[in-house]
């Protein structure tokens, strides 16, 4: 999707800055879709609503707010959550910068999951209503926005194939190669990255321990496939790393 503009500006909000901005946000090539003409472009930019800033620990959406806006991720990287009766969290995914939050509320008009920042991020929002309105009028946008709803509904059954048919190793091993991937489509380091979200998230998302995660990356480094310092993480043997994600490595 496009980057922000604000639809009621603010008498200090300098529109022509932002949406220069928009045009030429690096995320630019991941939120439209190829071939957008300028005049479509500007249709598109001006229903973009405000640009928002989303501290740290902070939450974007809770389970049962209403839906009005899709979330484009401008900057920073998210997680969502459910919380059982009990109270406890379950992880239901990261998001990073260039992906869509908020499409999980679509049919229900009400937000399945809760989405806080993993660092301080920045997003745009996005009206749906104003933006279906533009579905009719831009096929591109339509096909664009049912290619990244078909990538999140693949995302999810992914998901569900590493938490049932996995191994430990076999699900962190896929765990880094899709931030690899995903970080190397955003024009980042596929071998070097940060992680955003701690062991324990991690552990939660997998259905593994913060202890078996701690075991895994240990193991993983003395067989020479990763360095870790802290939090940044470097993959020494990307094909080796992919054959353990695929099973037809074992990691000993």
């Amino acid at each position: 999707m496009s980057q922000p503009v604000a639809i009621t500006p603010s008498p200090n909000l300098n529109i022509s800055a932002l949406k220069a901005s928009c045009s030429a946000c690096s995320m630019h090539q991941l939120c439209l879709p190829m071939g957008l003409g300028e005049s479509d472009m500007t249709r598109l930019d001006d229903i973009i609503g405000r640009r928002r800033k989303i501290p740290k620990d902070t939450h974007l959406y809770r389970i049962g707010d209403h839906f009005t806006n899709l979330y484009a991720i401008r900057l920073g990287h998210f997680k969502t959550f459910q919380v059982s009766p009990a109270g406890e969290q379950q992880v239901t995914g990261f998001q990073m910068a260039g992906e869509l939050l908020g499409m999980d509320a679509i049919s229900t008009e009400h937000h399945h999951c809760d989405a806080m920042a993993l660092e301080d991020s920045e997003v745009c929002e996005i009206p749906f209503a104003r933006l279906e309105e533009l579905f009719g009028t831009i096929p591109s946008l339509l096909h664009h926005f049912h290619r990244m709803m078909s990538q999140e509904i693949t995302r999810e059954q992914n998901v569900m194939l590493l938490l049932g048919n996995m191994r430990a190793e076999q699900r962190f091993a896929a765990f880094l190669i899709n931030l690899s991937s995903r970080y190397a489509a955003r024009g980042y380091s596929s071998t070097t990255f940060q992680l955003r979200m701690s062991r324990e998230e991690i552990g939660n998302y997998l259905g593994l321990t913060i202890e078996s995660i701690s075991r895994l990356l240990s193991r993983l480094k003395k067989q020479g496939l990763l360095r870790v310092a802290n939090r940044e993480i470097e993959l020494l043997d990307l094909t080796r790393m992919k054959a353990l994600a695929a099973g037809t490595e074992i990691c000993d």
